[in-house]
């Protein structure tokens, strides 16, 4: 381990030494399959560790800067600052902050190389680090936690970083359940206060909202169906209420107030009263001096029974914050106000945020099955061959048939795929019935591509009884159907496609039912494996546009959802440079966002972290809806951008999707095919659960993961050379830089490429090319020339010398960090050789196989990304 260590970081002092490069690599594949796990296995528990001492210095420096004289920036109170020192009224920033909404939804996508059980371990080692670094601890203490810390790294070692079998959906469920219950819970009441003395006396809304996908999407993933949703909503409730059990026993024992000295409302001792009469309570005696504990544990109480479905448990979570209410208005009334707004406050804002059902979970479908559905519907009502139809046929028959009864087919004659689909809606009327409406109340169908696969969607759910329409203007509606648009070309036509609907009767009137309010999804990771990085960059930031146009245009209220990934070739970045480049016209201050994968632990596994991201969100949120409006960019930059655009669409196309063998090189080079087979998700790799034979079968995120392993990064940035060497060629330099300097949505494109070329690293990836076979290997040459132009033209237009000259925390930490992953990158390629060469009855392949594996991990927690 030491010797590939020092030769490592010898060979990149070095420079660009093609030969040290190649020794690196030979002496790799001189080590044994043993010698290269202990090296692979060594490597990546550094890099969980340097990651975790890396967040604690993170929170140490955010803790420092929270002074108190200056607010921190990219923080509410900086955004708060920003907005007097321009003169935007209290009362416009407080009606702003009534609007505000952050949703974040969180997803099972297959980002997340790691293993519940080793981020548990390194949760431990970071509460280890807060002990070692409290200067109020005892010697005897920081001891005691040391030997800790060496218990918790030996435990590490020895704990296998991979799983032996892939998760089930309800797995995935579980651990989902412990991020939703843990920093978000305890962090959520904070940011809300925040916000509350921003804007005091004025009773701000949840500033708040949770979804989750987690037990809900089942788009190209067989293991989702009806009933695992179901059984996500019950353990979604059951977590929550466990959570509101343990703290009501804490503020019972904290609300330990004597009747003989205090005074009480008599409605608090009425509800007591009722509560002993309804519960049938024995315990009558007991706590009879202190009201707000008895009451505290009444309350508890009827939270168990609600926990176990028994009589007297509450129904609705209304009823639980009416008690909570009686708690903080007799506290207030009698000499406790600072008591009422303590621990009592947050707990009620909990309940607020959370219900008790703790997040909504949406269901995500794909369009073809929907339409399928309702193919199979309409042939058994009518004999129609509704696949056959034209677009314009499709909608005038959806139209009618919603006008009409329902088709009333009995479940039994619908075959298997079309019985789940239908059960599917069903599933969300009953968890309604059981939870409310907001534990399951909408529905996104992915690749949208027209006005009919919305109102396909619609008449299932008119068949599952969630949708009636009088055929005039009367309807009601217990689900919101958000289309999701990812390709470029349905990006381009969103805005179109959602004026039909608009237009659309039957569609209006579900609208009308729903608060006139509209979600659409816009798809960042797909839109990007179509088209390339720049178009669509460019097209998503169009699409809001269009979108926003069109529903004012009819007078609808819209939400855009975006569904970002957390590398750059999937749309990610930093979250507030991205809210504060949208569009004028779709500046809301509010954000519907997916976070997924890698990104969930990294924002909300740590209080401290996951506050600072929300007061991220917030200030970008409040900057971009009532801060000093960016001029609009003029014609001749639209012009340039609209080329720019075609031209790196054109060159990522000729590689990508017009050279005949690139995706067989892409399976050679990258570890695609090794990582579909790591056990980190329950979906497969492809929405048809086959090996893809093209690239329109291939998930993004496995494309993204792929190309991040061999340090290609091809995702974030290539086309975009070509498209501005071009254009400097034409000497349009001086308009690109007046573009990067003056025009936000430019800038952050352009920042973002370069967030990823300089993660990149080309000598790695030149490693990598020996696993082509000759005649495909000189694909990677256009891939290195692009790199080339890329940098070159970004470093032109931005006016640096080198890559993220402005972002040197970022840099010092890629090259502090690379000689250190070049032993993982010689280790991965050395052990896949070997398995490529391997029959498929040689007894050692699984053990290579899982080997590799810890490769994909260690490299993953070197980049802190997935791709």
């Amino acid at each position: 381990v030491e010797a590939i260590r020092t030769a490592a970081i010898t060979q990149r002092a070095q420079g660009n030494d093609a030969a040290q490069a190649n020794a690196l690599l030979t002496w790799a594949q001189e080590r044994t399959n043993a010698e290269l796990e202990s090296i692979t296995r060594a490597f990546s528990v550094y890099f969980h560790v340097i990651n975790m001492v890396e967040e604690h210095h993170r929170v140490r420096v955010l803790r420092q800067r929270d002074d108190g004289t200056t607010p921190v920036a990219d923080s509410v109170a900086a955004a708060l600052e920003e907005l007097t020192r321009e003169g935007v009224a209290a009362t416009t920033v407080a009606a702003t902050l009534g609007e505000l909404a952050v949703r974040p939804v969180f997803t099972a996508h297959p980002s997340e190389a790691r293993r519940r059980t080793l981020l548990l371990h390194l949760e431990r080692i970071a509460r280890l680090l807060e002990t070692l670094d409290n200067p109020q601890n005892t010697p005897h203490l920081r001891a005691e936690a040391l030997d800790d810390l060496r218990t918790q790294v030996t435990l590490l070692w020895q704990t296998a970083e991979t799983r032996t079998e892939r998760p089930t959906a309800l797995d995935e469920v579980a651990a989902m359940l412990g991020v939703l219950t843990g920093a978000l819970y305890d962090v959520a009441p904070r940011v809300q206060r925040t916000l509350e003395s921003a804007a005091p006396g004025t009773g701000l809304p949840p500033f708040l909202q949770l979804s989750t996908w987690v037990g809900g999407d089942r788009d190209g993933n067989p293991r989702v169906n009806p009933e695992v949703t179901r059984a996500a909503a019950r353990l979604a409730r059951r977590a929550i209420l466990r959570r509101y059990i343990e703290e009501m026993g804490a503020l019972g024992r904290e609300l330990s107030i004597s009747q003989r000295l205090n005074g009480v409302d008599p409605e608090l001792m009425a509800s007591i009263e009722q509560d002993l009469a309804d519960l049938q309570e024995q315990r009558v005696e007991e706590w009879a001096d202190e009201p707000y504990r008895r009451k505290c544990g009444l309350i508890a109480e009827r939270l168990n029974r609600a926990l176990r479905d028994e009589p007297g448990g509450y129904r609705a979570v209304d009823a639980f914050l009416r008690d909570l209410a009686l708690l903080q208005a007799s506290l207030r009334a009698h000499r406790g106000a600072r008591v009422a707004n303590g621990a009592l406050r947050d707990l009620m804002a909990r309940v607020r945020i959370f219900g008790f059902h703790l997040a909504e979970i949406e269901i995500r479908q794909h369009a073809e099955r929907h339409a399928a559905a309702v193919a199979e519907l309409l042939r058994l009502a009518s004999g129609d061959a509704y696949e056959e139809l034209d677009e314009t046929a499709r909608v005038a028959t959806l139209t009618a048939a919603l006008a009409g009864p329902q088709l009333g087919i009995p479940r039994e004659a619908l075959s298997p795929a079309t019985r789940e689909v239908l059960e599917t809606f069903v599933a969300l009327g009953e968890i309604q019935g059981q939870q409310g409406a907001a534990a399951c109340q909408t529905v996104i169908i992915s690749m949208s591509r027209a006005a009919s696969d919305a109102l396909a969607a619609l008449l299932l759910a008119r068949e599952a009884g969630l949708f009636r329409w009088d055929g005039n203007g009367q309807a009601t509606c217990r689900l919101d159907i958000v289309p999701l648009f990812e390709e470029v070309d349905e990006l381009r036509r969103c805005g179109a496609i959602m004026a039909d609907l608009f237009a659309n009767p039957a569609y209006r009137a579900a609208l009308a039912a729903r608060a006139n309010r509209q979600q659409v999804m816009i798809g960042y990771s797909d839109s990007n494996k179509d088209a390339g990085y720049l178009a669509a960059t460019w097209q998503t930031y169009r699409a809001q546009e269009d979108l926003a146009l069109a529903a004012k245009a009819a007078d609808v209220h819209l939400d855009i959802f975006h569904g970002r990934g957390g590398a750059v070739g999937r749309g990610g970045g930093p979250m507030g440079r991205a809210i504060q480049a949208r569009p004028a016209d779709a500046r809301f201050p509010r954000l519907k966002v997916t976070e997924q994968g890698e990104v969930i632990f990294a924002r909300y596994s740590h209080p401290a972290i996951a506050e600072r991201h929300f007061e991220q969100i917030i200030n970008a949120l409040l900057l971009s809806a009532l801060g000093a409006a960016e001029p609009p960019p003029s014609a001749a930059w639209l012009a340039l951008m609209e080329q720019l655009v075609t031209d790196s669409r054109t060159h990522y196309g000729a590689l990508v999707h017009h050279t005949p063998t690139f995706l067989r090189f892409f399976r050679q080079v990258t570890p695609f095919a090794e990582l579909s087979s790591l056990n980190i998700a329950s979906r497969p790799v492809s929405r048809s659960g086959t090996a893809p034979q093209r690239l329109s079968d291939l998930r993004a995120i496995p494309w993204g993961f792929s190309w991040a392993q061999v340090r290609a990064n091809l995702p974030g940035w290539y086309g975009l050379g070509t498209a501005l060497t071009d254009a400097i060629a034409r000497d349009e330099l001086p308009t690109l830089q007046a573009m990067y300097a003056n025009w936000r949505p430019f800038t952050t494109a352009i920042d973002n490429a370069q967030r990823s070329l300089g993660i990149a690293d080309m000598r790695t990836f030149q490693r990598y090319r020996i696993l082509a076979t000759p005649e495909d290997s000189v694909i990677a040459d256009r891939i290195f020339a692009e790199y080339d132009r890329s940098v070159a033209s970004v470093l032109r237009v931005t006016g640096q010398a080198t890559l993220l000259e402005h972002t040197s925390t970022l840099a010092r930490g890629i090259r502090l960090r690379n000689p250190y992953l070049d032993a993982l990158h010689v280790a991965q390629i050395t052990l896949m050789q070997r398995f490529r060469s391997l029959p498929d009855d040689a007894p050692d392949r699984a053990a290579l196989l899982d080997t590799i594996h810890h490769t994909i991990n260690g490299i993953a927690a070197g980049l802190q990304a997935t791709g």
